[in-house]
Order: C-alpha cells, then structure tokens, then sequence
C-alpha cells in the first residue's frame, strides 16, 4: 500500500519555504524514550505531501507531524495519529476493451496485498450473453483484506459490443476450401460411381497378344504337313508285318 501526508502549504511572498515530516511508531515511542525520526524521502521537501509508504511498515498506530521553514523562521509542528486501518484507499484505474463477442477489464496494478472488486452490467435490460449492438459497462474497487478497508467503486466506463469476424486469413482459407470441396465432390462421386460399376459387372477384354486377325504362316505349313502325313499311312496285314520284321 502506498501512504501520502498531505498538508496546506505555507505561502510567503519571495521566499522559498521547506518542510521536515517526522514519524514516530510503537517501537519508538515505548523503547526509544519517545524520539522521532526523519523521514526519508521528505526532510526537507518542497512539495506539500510526503510519500511515507517507506516509513509506515508495520500494522500499529504512527503518529506524524511536519513544520515548515524559511530561513531562519520556522513554524511549529503540526501532528496527526496515523494507523494502516485507517488507510483510505483509491479506487483502481480500469479500462474496459471489447474483441468481438469479449468484453475485457484492465486493472491497475497496485501489488500483492491488493484485491478488486468487479462489478459489470448491461446498460439495457436483457440476457447475460454478449449480444452485438448492446453497451456493456464496469467498475471496480480495490479491498485489502488485512486491514478490512476496501476503496469506493471506480468510475463506469461502457463499451458497445461488436458482431465477432472472421480474420482476413481465416475467410481467404474458408473461401477456397470450399471451391475445393464443390470441385472434388463430383469428381469423387464419378469415381466411386465406376469403381462399383467395375466390382459388380466386370467388362472382359481380350488382350491385343491373344487377338488372331489372319491365320500365321507357320500355322499353315503345319497344318499342310499334317495333311499330308494322314495321306501316306497304309495299313498292312499282320502276315506282311511278320514277313518284313524276319
């Protein structure tokens, strides 16, 4: 959590005027006879507010005070009780972006301690869903459970939702796989439409080697060799067979 001290500045016409802050804690005041100590970003300071975040480190009462000086004039010092209870705490910085159909919330950063509340709301009665057209609007507040203190809420900020589209990309790839898609369709289904053709009525094709358009030479002269060895047998009685093989 971040602490500032601020006080009304001294004003004196052509003169430069300083402040000192000093703090005391519990430590100090029960063990160190109730001395106080310099702050140290602000002694001295110019400036009419001192970031004590650095000297403010343990959740018990401080007690503070600051006086001004010019010169050799000073003021006396004016003093506060101070406890990290009564912290008042600053609603975070919000902004709402919207990307399409979501909405998103950045919030500003203010550490570990730190939690938010976000509340956000359609400006006009109706379903929870985005719905393009409609404004949407949120804000936050920031809570700090260890010291049970939680700041105001934010100021609203409103955004108007947008239909979601489809990156330039993302169209170019659609558009041509669906040419794809309306070219390879009928193209498959001629495809298929043979192949089942061909599995359940087969054409048989005689191939060219086995196709005899004119009878061969050699077919020919085998055949007249074979008419004429027909021609030549003669049967003999078996008396003649017996006398030619004596």
């Amino acid at each position: 959590m971040k602490h500032l001290l601020v006080w009304s500045p001294v004003t004196l016409p052509g003169d430069t005027v300083y402040y000192w802050v000093e703090y005391q804690g519990e430590y100090e005041r029960l063990y160190k006879s109730d001395s106080w100590l310099p702050s140290t970003w602000c002694s001295p300071t110019e400036d009419p507010k001192c970031d004590v975040t650095g000297d403010i480190t343990a959740v018990v009462s401080y007690s503070l005070r600051v006086r001004a000086a010019s010169g050799l004039r000073t003021s006396a010092w004016s003093a506060l009780k101070f406890s990290q209870h009564s912290t008042l705490l600053t609603p975070p910085r919000i902004r709402v972006l919207r990307n399409g159909s979501h909405l998103f919330i950045q919030l500003e950063d203010l550490g570990l301690k730190f939690q938010f509340l976000v509340v956000y709301w359609r400006k006009e009665p109706g379903a929870e869903a985005m719905k393009p057209g409609a404004k949407y609007c949120a804000k936050a507040r920031t809570v700090v459970q260890s010291i049970d203190r939680q700041s105001p809420f934010s100021q609203a900020q409103c955004v108007e939702a947008q239909a979601e589209t489809l990156p330039l990309g993302l169209a170019l790839f659609a558009f041509v796989a669906t040419m794809l898609l309306l070219v390879a369709l009928p193209f498959s289904m001629w495809k298929m439409g043979q192949l089942l053709c061909y599995s359940c009525c087969p054409v048989v094709v005689l191939p060219e080697t086995l196709k005899l358009t004119k009878p061969s030479q050699k077919l020919e002269a085998w055949k007249r060799e074979e008419k004429v060895d027909a021609c030549s047998l003669t049967v003999l009685p078996p008396e003649e067979v017996f006398g030619a093989w004596m």
